[in-house]
């Protein structure tokens, strides 16, 4: 049987005192958009950090298309990239300059080609020249996305991947995210505080709260299961309410 794109087991991770994640199990499938939800604190970026190997588990596996991250980093992780608004590029380094340096990292083919095609593809071949710290909001996390996409990854993480852009420009990134996700053997992890734009990308759901995952299903039926008339209303409740569902 094919691996999935992302498989996590029993993932837990503790600061000291505190448990960020407690001993969580999911799977990202190919082909597919799963929304990674709750509040601040919740545990959403320490799992992120996991997946990516900038943080070791306390305990617990994580695999990349069957590869084991703590055996095997770089061939995991060679298939994996992100893009998060708190991990801007230099800004410093053109938007060129930024783009080469980390499609060497990566080991891109053809790597002058894959950049004109993604600044065209994002709208950003205007700024190819321009320093990334004088770029605007919307334009740093384009660029970002860009970046994200440079080694044509099998594993996609996107820590609120449309903030700082217009509804205008960020319905047209949805749509290249679910065009890209479409592709054999890709799936994406997106975590976001925007209910609408969860419910229309993500075939699934994880709700996390203090470190556990409380509830999982379709975006657009969780609600009415749990008698709420609206994502955005599961959300508060789940944030305000954990115990309830814990219960439950």
């Amino acid at each position: 049987m094919t691996p999935k794109v992302l498989s996590v087991s029993r993932l837990r991770r503790v600061f000291n005192d505190t448990i960020a994640v407690d001993g969580i199990s999911f799977e990202v499938g190919r082909n597919e958009i799963v929304g990674l939800l709750g509040p601040n604190g919740a545990g959403k970026t320490t799992t992120i950090d996991m997946i990516l190997g900038v943080l070791d588990p306390s305990s617990g596996t994580i695999r990349v298309e069957g590869v084991d991250i703590s055996a095997n980093r770089a061939l995991a992780l060679e298939r994996t990239n992100f893009a998060a608004v708190y991990a801007p590029l230099p800004g410093n380094l053109t938007v060129a300059q930024n783009l080469r340096v980390f499609g060497r990292l990566y080991g891109v083919k053809d790597l002058p080609v894959r950049i004109a095609d993604l600044l065209d593809e994002f709208d950003l071949k205007d700024r190819e020249h321009v320093k990334c710290g004088v770029l605007s909001s919307g334009e740093q996390t384009r660029l970002s996305l860009i970046k994200a996409m440079l080694n044509r990854p099998h594993l996609l993480l996107l820590d609120e991947p449309t903030a700082s852009l217009d509804p205008a420009t960020a319905r047209d990134i949805r749509a290249k995210i679910r065009e890209y996700a479409a592709q054999d053997n890709v799936g994406v992890l997106w975590t976001s505080h925007n209910m609408y734009e969860v419910a229309d990308v993500c075939e699934r759901v994880l709700f996390l709260s203090h470190g556990r995952i409380l509830l999982e299903g379709d975006p657009r039926t969780l609600p009415q299961e749990h008698g709420k008339e609206t994502l955005e209303e599961l959300f508060i409740t789940v944030a305000r309410e954990p115990l309830a569902f814990e219960q439950g």
